[in-house]
């Protein structure tokens, strides 16, 4: 561990005296006639050199920055994965991260309460909070939810350049939560002359969207500022059949959701010289989510409490700063990073009990995380790239409630924990036939222990017939959250502690593969089969003592395995048309006691259509078919995870765009086109048809 904290000192001394080379190379090259950007990196094959700006909207869109922490070729690397554009987003209008993300194969995204509300996502079978999420560089899991997934449901997509997504166990880059997989978010990097814009937009279910910002660069600066307000008021969530089994009259039928989201993004940039610049991101993000689900309609209907409805208040705040620097004419690579994220969380109910408030005093959740990292790749040209890296995280987590009754005795719980990491990886090719990457990783964490974890990610190239062969192969870990190994809660007739002596979840994963292009690359299609084996699933568990109270934990307890097909097709049939079709299949099973995973749909199937007839007119229209899932029932007395089934479904979605001129566009779409009704999860039931539109303003 030592080693490992030691080697991340070193890297900002390393960082200091590098600087000063930079300068001097700067003076001795600024006659040279070309330059390479500090944020450019050259990606090379027997055919082009191309030139890839991190950040820039205008990347390629295969060309992977994550897979292998620096820009690969997809087609050079056995990562299965699927790359969202800016410009995808903003045809589509996919204004949050959950309407993106639901679209995209090997994933199930679940959200409680329409808009704003919790969010889950599921890859490949795997639980939610085996998927780990970065924005900017920064690990974003929610250390303060109770068991560290990365809930969606606030995050707007304004401002966002880039998302990838790597389907299969990425721990040997990404260490902990990365077992399923990662989703790395990219804001989008300003450039050119001053650019700003003002976006208004209104619809469906009271919705008022605003916002505005701009985007350029200036001399060795460069900027992307965004401010956004989103409101959602008077969606109803509860399905007609749970109102009429609980006798809801007209106001609660009636009743809805309320949601209120204001955020900032933010992306500096400062290129102190050509091989040398600093960057700066932030996100914040303050929302307030107000609700009425059927569990409070059954407080007032089955137990006779009166006026409960829920709020919860979310402020949260990540913050990442970066020194970049490239040295010894290209052969060395390297970023200094230090990010802080924090979350704070407020969650109360109102209404009353036998004349009692039912929640008098707010729960609160607390966490925050600081990571220090740094890494650095040697570009030894033919003979391939060699990246080291070393990171640490420090995190913390509170929970507390203050005591309202004899039945409340309220609990303040407070932990953190370390971990301290250093990764490798070697990446090349031979003869450009064979292609591929190897890493592994050592995580030391102060509460569950260490762990080696690794990958291999090999493609080969048929000379000759625009084949390519993917497979990849690797471990992965998931780690308890602190809530999980500390939880401390007691009350009259039941109580929730938590394990400390819980372990980390264990994965082994394998895929492999086949790609195909035709018409000159104009089609493209193939498809994967993987197979992820997992022991030491934590699990919540339930005892009942002598003085019948419930006494709630944690517990490793259960293994699975997941398998399964994803498929796709992309075909540029005209210019201006093209179409993008995908299809998954999934098989998750407990293997303890052979049942179906919960909320894990067996098939998938997505596509999606663009077309743009005239230059400044363009169409969307996606159609999105998911099956039917075990569940948790909502009625009646079963407690099991799978006694219930979702009814699968479909979705029509259309959305269209036209640039007037060059400062004004106007938009429109509508979602859920024939009006489907239907519930993911249960008991939650999903927007029916809405239309949307509204106007932009740029210069």
């Amino acid at each position: 561990m030592m080693l490992f904290r030691n080697l991340l000192i070193a890297s900002t001394t390393l960082m200091t005296m590098g600087a000063v080379v930079a300068r001097a190379d700067d003076s001795v090259k600024q006659h040279a006639p070309q330059k390479q950007s500090a944020n450019q990196y050259v990606i090379e094959n027997k055919k082009s050199k191309a030139v890839v700006s991190l950040g820039d909207t205008g990347l390629p869109e295969l060309i992977s920055v994550s897979a292998a922490r620096r820009p690969t070729s997809t087609d050079d690397i056995g990562t299965s994965m699927t790359i969202i554009t800016e410009k995808q987003i903003q045809i589509q209008q996919r204004r949050s991260l959950t309407d993106i993300l639901a679209r995209q194969p090997g994933l199930n995204v679940v959200q409680t309460g329409g808009p704003g509300g919790t969010s889950s996502i599921f890859m490949r079978g795997n639980n939610s909070n085996e998927v780990k999420v970065r924005l900017d560089g920064m690990d974003i899991n929610d250390g303060s939810s109770t068991n560290g997934m990365f809930d969606a449901g606030q995050f707007v997509t304004d401002g966002m350049g880039r998302i990838e997504i790597l389907r299969g166990p990425q721990s040997g880059l990404y260490g902990a939560d990365a077992m399923a997989g990662v989703i790395d978010i990219t804001t989008a990097q300003g450039q050119g002359r001053f650019k700003p814009f003002v976006r208004i937009e209104g619809g469906g279910y009271g919705t008022f969207n605003q916002t505005f910002g701009a985007r350029g660069s200036k001399g060795r600066f460069h900027y992307n500022v965004e401010f956004s307000h989103y409101r959602m008021d008077g969606f109803n969530n509860i399905p007609s059949y749970i109102e009429r089994y609980y006798g809801a009259n007209r106001q609660q039928r009636h009743e809805g959701n309320r949601n209120d989201n204001r955020g900032v993004n933010i992306r500096l940039g400062y290129d102190v010289t050509h091989n040398f610049d600093l960057g700066l991101t932030a996100r914040l993000i303050q929302s307030n989510n107000h609700s009425y689900s059927l569990y409070d309609l059954q407080s007032e209907n089955l137990y006779g409490d009166k006026g409960v409805r829920e709020q919860n208040n979310q402020n949260e705040a990540i913050v990442r700063g970066t020194a970049h620097l490239v040295s010894f004419h290209g052969l060395f690579d390297q970023v200094l990073g230090l990010g802080y994220m924090t979350n704070r969380n407020r969650w109360t109910e109102t209404g009353t009990s036998y004349g009692s408030p039912v929640n008098p005093d707010p729960d609160y959740y607390r966490s925050s995380r600081l990571k220090v990292d740094w890494h650095g790749t040697f570009n030894f040209k033919q003979y391939g790239q060699l990246l080291i890296g070393a990171e640490h995280f420090h995190d913390t987590f509170n929970t507390s409630h203050t005591a309202s009754s004899m039945w409340d005795s309220g609990y303040d719980t407070s932990a953190s924990m370390d971990t301290t990491a250093g990764y490798g990886q070697y990446q090349g090719n031979w003869n450009h036939i064979l292609y591929g990457a190897a890493n592994i990783r050592y995580d030391a964490n102060s509460r569950y222990g260490n762990h080696v974890t690794w990958r291999v990610a090999p493609a080969i190239h048929v000379p000759g017939t625009g084949t390519i062969i993917k497979a990849s192969a690797g471990s992965g870990f998931h780690g308890p959250s602190l809530y999980q190994l500390f939880a401390n809660q007691v009350g009259v007739g039941y109580s929730e502690k938590g394990n400390p002596n819980l372990k980390a979840e264990q994965l082994i994963g394998y895929d492999a593969g086949v790609e195909q292009k035709l018409l000159h690359d104009r089609l493209n299609f193939g498809a994967t089969w993987y197979d992820n084996r997992v022991r030491n699933l934590i699990q919540s568990s339930l005892s009942i003592d002598s003085s019948y109270d419930y006494n709630y934990s944690y517990a490793n307890v259960a293994k699975a395995r997941m398998y399964g097909v994803e498929a796709f097709l992309n075909w540029k049939a005209l210019s201006n048309l093209e179409f993008n079709l995908s299809y998954t299949w999934t098989h998750a099973r407990d293997e303890t006691n052979d049942v179906q995973l919960q909320r894990r749909p067996q098939h998938k199937f997505n596509f999606n259509t663009t077309w743009t007839p005239i230059r400044d007119l363009t169409f969307s229209g996606n159609i999105l078919y998911t099956s039917g899932w075990r569940d948790l029932p909502v009625i009646g007395s079963e407690s099991c995870s799978t006694c219930a089934k979702g009814h699968g479904y479909f979705t029509i979605d259309v959305a269209a765009n036209y640039k007037i001129n060059r400062y004004v566009s106007v938009y429109a779409r509508a979602d859920n086109l024939l009006n489907r009704q239907f519930e993911d999860p249960i008991g939650y039931l999903q927007p029916g048809r809405a239309g949307y539109g509204g106007f932009m303003l740029n210069y």
